[in-house]
């Protein structure tokens, strides 16, 4: 990751409500992938499952605010692929969709990044608090 694909949140990415968020937030261009419906194993075309991808406004260490196309239920637990700037591999995380609210013809999601087995949780960290020191 290079600092130049990151920078801290500035008035004109501020959000519209209260910011609950203790941690520092970091803009990013990046996108992330979340996975709405499973593959049915075995299954032909019908049950392919179904991704959104999704921009990613700002990340912090424990979570990420998305423009969505379409709104998400609050407390979805979803798995998610992120791509981050010049990182050389996907971050599989797992998120919990903590708030949703219209912005425009999108949609802005709060998402809570989940500690769970088989993710890269550690990883996602580690790489937010480089992108962190770069600052």
């Amino acid at each position: 990751m290079s600092n130049t694909d990151y920078g801290f949140g500035t008035s004109e990415s501020a959000s519209e409500g209260p910011d609950n968020r203790a941690d520092y937030r970091l803009t990013a261009t990046a996108r992330a992938t979340l996975e709405l419906e499973s593959e049915v194993p075995g299954k032909a075309l019908k049950n392919r499952g179904r991704d959104l991808v999704c921009r990613i406004r700002d990340i912090s260490a424990r979570g990420m605010c998305l423009f969505s196309p379409e709104p998400l239920s609050l407390g979805a637990l979803l798995p998610a692929t992120v791509v981050l700037g010049d990182h050389p591999t996907p971050f599989l995380l797992m998120v919990e969709v903590v708030w949703c609210r219209p912005n425009r013809s999108e949609f802005l999601v709060g998402v809570q990044i989940m500690e769970s087995d088989g993710t890269g949780y550690v990883e996602w960290l580690d790489a937010v608090a480089s992108a962190m020191e770069g600052e």
